[in-house]
């Protein structure tokens, strides 16, 4: 890794990292690196977060850390979720836009070639039970290495009315 490269990372980890510190609605945030800056179909990060409130609703984000150098547009991911009493529903496809279709443009918030994208995967949400809910991702593209990827993540909150 150069060193331009291991800057550039290190100030849009602390740029995210200041962006999320100060926020009381937030009840989970996780993220998964890929070493090699690239999405192996086999690597499945899960992340396993606490509920207690149940009569909350919250909402579920997906984090995406990309270069300007990956090849897509897009991003599929497959989502599971697994609650106290086992599976919640099915698992769920989640097209998430890394760049505008159009214009290319890249979407989210950059430092250099290196963009962080936060997409509301899954919006007021209600969890049942009280306990450990278990989400776990796939990459869902067509392809068994997405160069390019450099972290995905998760974060839940607590469902404000009006946005995040």
């Amino acid at each position: 890794m150069n060193q331009r490269f291991a800057f550039r990372l290190a100030v849009g980890l602390g740029v995210v990292s200041l962006l999320t510190a100060c926020d009381p609605n937030r009840i989970f945030e996780k993220n998964t690196d890929f070493p090699t800056s690239s999405w192996d179909v086999q690597q499945r990060p899960t992340f396993t977060f606490a509920i207690a409130d149940t009569t909350a609703r919250y909402d579920v984000y997906f984090n995406v850390r990309y270069a300007s150098a990956y090849g897509y547009y897009n991003l599929y991911l497959q989502a599971s979720l697994n609650g106290p009493g086992g599976p919640v529903g099915r698992p769920m496809l989640h097209q998430l836009l890394l760049l505008d279709p159009k214009t290319g443009e890249p979407k989210g918030n950059g430092t250099g070639d290196i963009y962080d994208l936060q997409a509301l995967a899954m919006p007021n949400q209600r969890f049942a039970r009280p306990g450990d809910y278990t989400l776990t991702l796939e990459q869902y593209m067509r392809q068994d290495q997405l160069p390019g990827l450099m972290a995905v993540g998760v974060r839940v909150a607590k469902h404000a009315a009006g946005g995040k």
